[in-house]
């Protein structure tokens, strides 16, 4: 005797989940936009700002999943959509190198050989060098938040 069918298998759930995903990883990220943006301006570090951006990263990183086990079960989309589908990434990755050499960029800037260098410097200069930096950083990455965010919404308008 065959086993009774399960009645609570729905096979577009993984489709479903891609699409709440998505919108997360969409909001998130606008989130981060705004709060970054707003850090920047005051010139003020936030916490807030690295878990909204964080999250929306993850978040992107699992629609991405979501959306490769679709294909693997079947499912096609235009290309476009992969591609603005994947791009948050790559722009992820990229923006995340720039952050990294956001400190370098400033101490060159400034004739400084290093991070103990700045240390030599009155405490007025180091604070800036420090507010610099931060900046840099998080301007760099809310400007990632920015692509990021318009590459979502153009994936979601070009499924088919």
């Amino acid at each position: 005797m065959a086993a009774p069918a399960r009645r609570d298998y729905r096979p577009d759930a993984v489709k479903d989940v891609h699409i709440v995903i998505g919108c997360l990883a969409l909001g998130l990220n606008l989130l981060a936009l705004l709060w970054g943006a707003i850090a920047w301006l005051r010139k003020r570090p936030s916490d807030w700002f690295w878990r909204l951006l964080r999250s929306g990263q993850v978040a992107v990183v699992v629609e991405a999943a979501l959306g490769g086990i679709l294909l693997l079960m079947g499912k096609r989309v235009s290309d476009l959509h992969l591609l603005y589908g994947v791009l948050p990434i790559v722009v992820a990755v990229f923006a995340e190198q720039l952050k990294i050499s956001a400190a370098t960029q400033i101490l060159d800037a400034r004739g400084l050989e290093n991070a103990q260098a700045v240390g030599t410097l009155p405490q007025e200069e180091q604070r800036g060098i420090v507010i610099a930096i931060m900046r840099r950083e998080i301007g760099v990455m809310t400007l990632s938040a920015l692509v990021v965010t318009g590459l979502l919404i153009r994936a979601a308008t070009v499924i088919h």
